[in-house]
């Protein structure tokens, strides 16, 4: 199904709705950095939750990454404010970590930059530089497709939340 790319609003309708229709535009639930570190904790020890979070982190995503989600869904929640959420980062970062040491994860990905994708990196490099010299000659066509089915199995071997590519 196609998107129809005039069913946006229009410029100024966010002035004519009626107040308070979101979660952020009300008071937050907490606004104490000491309740809402403790709510996330409480929240991060629940079953579904902690497996959740385990999973991820043994599928190599990053811990600043999980304690953003958390952060910004607390938000649109209307859990807590923006500035709450700033202060809370690093102790849910601590308190995700301290999940990783617990459930025995020793090599956790801290932060979002530190996600080495050189493999990748230099595999689409090596494919520009194969795509330039057969676009230049005639080289091998099944050398090319040989490689492109390459790096798509490599991309499909990926983590939990890889797309897949057919």
């Amino acid at each position: 199904m196609q998107e129809n790319i005039f069913d946006a609003p229009i410029p100024g309708q966010s002035l004519t709705d009626t107040p308070k229709n979101a979660a952020w535009e009300h008071p937050p639930q907490f606004s104490d950095v000491n309740d809402a570190a403790e709510y996330i904790w409480d929240r991060l020890h629940e079953d579904s939750v902690l497996t959740q979070v385990v999973t991820f982190l043994r599928s190599d995503i990053p811990i600043e990454a999980i304690t953003r989600m958390i952060l910004f869904g607390g938000f649109t929640e209307g859990k807590w404010t923006p500035d709450v959420a700033f202060l809370l980062a690093e102790i849910v970062f601590k308190q995700i970590m301290s999940i990783g040491m617990k459930a025995g994860i020793s090599k956790m990905k801290l932060f979002i930059g530190d996600q080495s994708q050189n493999k990748f990196l230099k595999s689409f490099a090596k494919f520009k530089i194969e795509k330039q010299k057969a676009d230049e000659s005639t080289v091998d066509k099944s050398k090319m497709k040989k490689f492109v089915r390459d790096v798509k199995k490599e991309l499909k071997t990926g983590g939990l939340m890889t797309k897949e590519i057919e």
